[in-house]
């Protein structure tokens, strides 16, 4: 922000064949004192993002380096808890105040409404959690969404990474969509109202624990061709300045291949 101010310091000494552009200048310094501390959203998704009980302090896979991020860059920001879907529907909205979102990943389509930081956290590959009476699967997931009649449960507005995504829009699949979390969505699994969802490998025991679930009712599936699981980012509304988009990828200092 200290540059910013630099130059639209400078602005003021500009002529009028400047002035539109030192005004942009003026309305992004503006809006970057107006925003701090920046509102950082997280959906309380252990072991990604977890709030320490009794502090305002959220750590874990995601939410740990993004705000050291934040802290090294020294950007002020506050830990705000809400809906994953909410979330985004909030920084779509370029009237609202500059505000980000952690651990979320990237894809062409939101790249056309998002901005990026580098990734700060690299999954494993992704799993899938099925039904116990389901034998029937491939070795790779390309294979097994072939299948006739198969059901998959998603999630409303995730994405669950370029490959993945692709892959599901290619085949005919019936895509059991639904805007219930995770835990939820494995008693659905478990209930035989689809045959398997999709799950990152971190976090799939939890999940079954929490769900309350009886192991033999459910069953883990690997696929060969997913050898890598995707990355993670800090979201941010259109409204953050590039500038500050440009300190946080300097502060992550982790390298994800």
């Amino acid at each position: 922000m200290a540059k910013l101010l630099r130059m639209a310091g400078r602005c003021w000494l500009a002529d009028w064949r400047h002035a539109a552009g030192c005004a942009s200048l003026l309305a992004a310094t503006a809006q970057v004192c107006a925003a701090e501390p920046l509102n950082l959203y997280f959906f309380e998704r252990p072991p990604y993002a977890v709030q320490r009980a009794g502090s305002d302090e959220v750590h874990g896979l995601s939410a740990t380096p993004a705000a050291q991020a934040f802290k090294s860059a020294g950007i002020a920001f506050r830990w705000v808890g809400m809906p994953t879907m909410r979330q985004l529907v909030t920084l779509k909205n370029n009237g609202a105040p500059p505000a980000c979102a952690v651990g979320w990943f990237k894809n062409p389509e939101r790249e056309l409404h998002f901005k990026f930081s580098k990734p700060i956290y690299r999954d494993k590959p992704t799993v899938a959690l099925a039904r116990a009476d389901y034998t029937q699967a491939s070795a790779t997931l390309a294979d097994t969404l072939r299948q006739p009649g198969l059901q998959v449960l998603i999630k409303d507005g995730f994405s669950y990474g370029p490959l993945i995504d692709q892959l599901l829009i290619q085949s005919k699949v019936e895509r059991i969509v639904t805007s219930a979390d995770s835990v939820p969505m494995i008693r659905m699994v478990a209930a035989q109202r689809a045959h398997f969802m999709f799950a990152a490998e971190e976090e799939a025991a939890y999940l079954v624990e929490q769900a309350g679930v009886p192991t033999t009712q459910l069953r883990t599936l690997r696929f060969t061709d997913l050898p890598h699981g995707e990355r993670r980012h800090i979201l941010c509304s259109k409204t953050v300045p590039d500038e500050l988009i440009e300190r946080l990828n300097k502060a992550i200092t982790v390298e994800i291949p």
